[in-house]
C-alpha cells in the first residue's frame, strides 16, 4: 500500500520503456515477485492504490498460493507497472532486485531489524532513558534510468518512507 501510494505521489515512476518513447500510467497496478518450485513469478495486485491493506493482505495470499499451484491466469501476472521483492523473511537484510522490463523499477525489502538509537526526546530532568529501540527495515530500489533519473527515484523513496513511517496517511 506504500509503494502504491508513492506511486501516485511521484507518479514519474509509475511509468515503463516501451523501446522508442516512456509509457506513463494513471493506475498502480503492482507486481509482487513470489518463489515458486519452477521459479520466480510475479503476480499482480491491480489497482493497489485504490485497495485498504486488508484487501491487499488477502489478495496476495491468495494470488501466492495460486502462483504455488501453477494455477495463475495471464492476466494475473501480465503486466504490472511497478514491481516488490520481499527477501527479508529469509534473514537477507539487504539486496538488489532486477527490474522486470518494461517497467521503470522494482522494490528490494529486506528483513527488520531492532536497533539502538539516542532517544530525542531525553532530556537530563525528564527521567527518560538517553537511548530507544526501534524496528529499521532496508529497502534498496533499482530504476530504468532511461526513464527514471536518480533524483526522481529519491523523492519516490521519501515518498515511500513517508508513507511507511505514517501509515495513518495511507488512510487519507
Amino acid at each position: 500500500k506504500a509503494a502504491a501510494a508513492a506511486l501516485k505521489k511521484v507518479p514519474q515512476v509509475n511509468c515503463s520503456w516501451q523501446e522508442t518513447h516512456i509509457r506513463n500510467y494513471n493506475y498502480v497496478d503492482i507486481s509482487v515477485a513470489v518463489s515458486t518450485d519452477a521459479g520466480l513469478i510475479t503476480p499482480i495486485i491491480p489497482d493497489a492504490d485504490l485497495k485498504g491493506l486488508a484487501g491487499i493482505s488477502a489478495e496476495m495470499k491468495s494470488l501466492a498460493k495460486k502462483a504455488r499451484q501453477n494455477k495463475l491466469q495471464p492476466h494475473e501476472y501480465q503486466g504490472g507497472t511497478f514491481t516488490i521483492s520481499n527477501l527479508g523473511m529469509f534473514g537477507v537484510k539487504h539486496f538488489s532486485a532486477i527490474i522486470n522490463p518494461p517497467q521503470a523499477g522494482i522494490l528490494a525489502i529486506g528483513a527488520s531489524d531492532v536497533k539502538v538509537v539516542p532517544n530525542p526526546a531525553y532530556t537530563p530532568e525528564n527521567g527518560q532513558s538517553q537511548f530507544k529501540t526501534v524496528s529499521v527495515m532496508s529497502v534498496t530500489a533499482s530504476y530504468d534510468h532511461r526513464v527514471v533519473d536518480g533524483a526522481v527515484g529519491a523523492q519516490w523513496l521519501a515518498a515511500f518512507k513517508e508513507f511507511c513511517e505514517n501509515p495513518m496517511k495511507l488512510l487519507l
